[in-house]
């Protein structure tokens, strides 16, 4: 494995673990943006568990390098649906920015990690 995927790969598994909890319990920076997203609390703590998930294959990924190509897709497509949750309530850029960031991110892990998406048999 890469030394710039390795760290590229930490970096979004904390963010993703940081995030992913606070949404889970609630905290009030979160539950305001899915308020102003117009989107129900109890999807923020989905979105959170997703997130969640998402880092905890991340941080599997060290052992197994092809599990973090899978991660790459699950969280690429939360941040995916994350921008078009942005673009459909009209946010402007600045708020959008950080789910597009992100997608970008998860984006490049995924392409240097796709070579390792053949499964052991």
């Amino acid at each position: 494995m890469d030394v710039i995927s390795i760290i590229l790969q930490s970096l979004l598994a904390a963010y993703f673990l940081f995030s992913g909890s606070a949404k889970v319990v609630g905290a009030k920076y979160w539950t305001d943006i899915f308020d102003e997203l117009r989107l129900p609390q109890w999807f923020r703590a989905i979105t959170g568990f997703v997130q969640l998930i998402g880092a905890a294959v991340l941080v599997i990924g060290y052992w197994y390098g092809w599990v973090v190509v899978w991660a790459g897709i699950w969280l690429g497509i939360t941040m995916l649906m994350a921008c078009l949750a942005h673009l459909r309530v009209k946010d402007p850029f600045g708020k959008t920015a950080p789910a597009i960031v992100f997608l970008v991110l998860v984006l490049t892990l995924f392409i240097m990690n796709a070579n390792d998406l053949i499964l052991p048999l």
